[in-house]
């Protein structure tokens, strides 16, 4: 007898996990490449976003293999981390594109002393 005969329908048609590790690691390889190439401060922060989209998407995939509910309550504490981290960059990216014009990392070092 046949291992798949058995399962139902629904798991027989699952996602491998090694799928899911796959797309989290391109979109992480993504994100990293983003933060270390781009200067846009909102390019950044978006990049910054698909890095932790990519680890929320880790999260689940290894709890749902588990059959555990641990991986979707660190997404949901990440995902509230992240929304607190666009809220402050934003205000502080628009503080500085008002006085500088300019949203380039490079130019934040002017705004010592």
């Amino acid at each position: 007898m046949n291992p798949a005969e058995t399962l139902p329908a629904a798991a027989a048609l699952a996602v491998p996990l090694s799928a899911f590790q796959l797309v989290a690691a391109v979109l992480f390889t993504i994100g990293v490449v983003g933060v270390l190439v781009r200067r846009s401060a909102l390019i950044i922060f978006m990049s910054i976003e698909l890095m932790l989209n990519a680890v929320n998407l880790s999260f689940v995939a290894f709890a749902r293999q588990h059959a555990q509910m641990d991986g979707h309550v660190f997404v949901f504490f990440v995902m509230a981390v992240a929304a607190a981290e666009v809220a402050v960059g934003l205000a502080i990216l628009v503080a500085i594109f008002k006085s500088r014009t300019t949203a380039s990392v490079d130019e934040v070092h002017l705004l010592k002393g």
